[in-house]
């Protein structure tokens, strides 16, 4: 099994990249939060998860160990896939999903596109005593927010704007202002962004 990949960036796409090593380019499909990560960069190391199924060979890059083992605590979970894997890393930072799996906040995996109730809760349910809450979440900016600030960094997510932007923008909102919104969230996260 390949651990990582190290090597020049070819291409770079929110949803894949390529990585030229050793004359041949590797295809990863990526995170929001990788994507976010390595653009800019010339040349990554990116741990990988290698999907064989029948009918495909698929890699799946991280820039960090951590967002790699949530992947791979997510894919364990019955219903669960390797693109609804993606989905929630992309959609939630590391270390605020590791806050709303310990705290056993559903609704906020529920607010990621794909997700729904029956799925967060097994989501909770399996992976509640597996996944430790590390150090950082407790420091991080983007603490957890109410389920509205969530669903607003989702949508600007969905927009195209990069996931920490967004969560740093709506963190500073709704600290200043808790009662608004999701839409004026939003709206003023637009502003700002």
């Amino acid at each position: 099994m390949l651990d990582y990949i190290k090597g020049e960036i070819a291409e770079l796409t929110p949803a894949s990249v390529v990585i030229e090593t050793g004359g041949a380019g590797y295809l990863a499909h990526i995170s929001l939060n990788t994507y976010s990560a390595l653009s800019g960069l010339k040349t990554c190391k990116l741990f990988v998860y290698e999907a064989i199924r029948e009918d495909a060979h698929q890699l799946f890059g991280f820039m960090e160990k951590r967002e790699r083992e949530l992947f791979l605590h997510l894919i364990s979970v019955s219903g669960v896939g390797a693109n609804t894997a993606r989905m929630v890393l992309s959609s939630i930072a590391v270390y605020e999903l590791e806050s709303i799996i310990a705290s056993g906040n559903a609704n906020a995996l529920k607010a990621v596109k794909g997700i729904g109730s029956k799925t967060a809760e097994r989501i909770i349910l399996d992976l509640k005593g597996k996944v430790k809450v590390s150090g950082t979440a407790a420091t991080a900016t983007g603490a957890v927010l109410s389920e509205a600030a969530q669903e607003a960094v989702s949508a600007l997510v969905m927009l195209g704007f990069n996931q920490p932007a967004s969560q740093k923008t709506v963190h500073k909102i709704y600290s200043e202002k808790p009662a608004l919104s999701v839409e004026e969230i939003i709206k003023n996260a637009l502003k700002m962004l």
